[in-house]
């Protein structure tokens, strides 16, 4: 896989690895022709999973790289690590005020972001697509990143590691956005429609990350570290609250265990190929 990958750009390789991770969530959302309801403690342990995966693939995957090229382009590393977290959670943090959105199991009333109109549906997918985009973004920076040649801390077996990652957990993902939506009165095809369609974001933010980075590459380790910031704010902001959500005993626990199980899996991926 990697010798045939290595023959295209860093642009169509982040197109195809976004492609798949898209695909993936396609799959997890078709889970609904199968399932009407899923099972609180499963679904806590989707989240979870999806948490650990996404922690553990800012650092291995993003902020170790990028604190490394700092390091071999003579900026100051810590700092250029810092700037860039923190302006990835500060960018989702803005989107998450902006962009009208609803996150499942709560009322229309309770719509975050600039007040509309918009139908309930609608609201309920910027949800999810609002925490794609970093996913996108960091699978993008990463095959970007390859491309600039930058030292020899990014390696195309490593963005492999991580497309195949946020892959991982986007199948649970999709199946986490297409089940409830069924539950809540939607039919099966268009509970999978609106599913799958919360991951179209990736291969367009995919494509943007990796363009940014190979045209302008001092940017490169801000790049990552900035991706590996909203990654984190989703996680915080989003995942593990949700998987939290009921109080006490093994429901929270599962969750735990997830996030643990995802957490391991990622470094594992990302330090055995990358």
């Amino acid at each position: 896989m990697i010798k045939w990958l290595g023959q295209y750009g860093a642009v169509q390789q982040a197109l195809m690895a976004t492609f798949f991770t898209w695909g993936v969530t396609a799959l997890g959302a078709g889970l609904v022709f199968f399932f009407k309801t899923i099972n609180r403690k499963v679904l806590n342990g989707m989240l979870g999973f999806a948490a650990g995966v996404m922690i553990a693939a800012s650092f291995w995957s993003l902020l170790a790289p990028g604190i490394a090229m700092a390091e071999e382009l003579g900026q100051v590393a810590y700092i250029t690590a810092a700037i860039g977290f923190l302006s990835g959670g500060g960018f989702l943090y803005m989107v998450d005020k902006l962009l009208p959105h609803l996150h499942l199991g709560l009322d229309t009333e309770k719509a975050e972001g600039i007040k509309t109109d918009w139908q309930r549906s609608i609201l309920l997918v910027l949800a999810i697509t609002l925490h794609n985009i970093p996913e996108g973004l960091a699978v993008g920076v990463a095959f970007g990143a390859v491309a600039a040649g930058v030292g020899t801390s990014a390696t195309l077996a490593g963005a492999i590691a991580l497309a195949i990652g946020i892959g991982l957990q986007n199948f649970p993902e999709g199946a986490a956005v297409s089940i409830p939506l069924r539950r809540e009165g939607f039919s099966r095809t268009k509970a999978f429609l609106y599913g799958q369609a919360s991951g179209i974001v990736e291969p367009v933010a995919g494509v943007l990350g990796a363009f940014a980075v190979i045209t302008i590459q001092p940017i490169l380790p801000y790049a990552l570290a900035f991706a590996a910031g909203a990654m984190i704010y989703v996680v915080v902001e989003e995942l593990i609250p949700e998987a939290q959500r009921e109080e006490g005993g093994s429901k929270t626990d599962i969750a735990t265990i997830g996030a643990m199980a995802g957490f391991a899996v990622m470094m594992v991926l990302d330090v055995a190929l990358g």
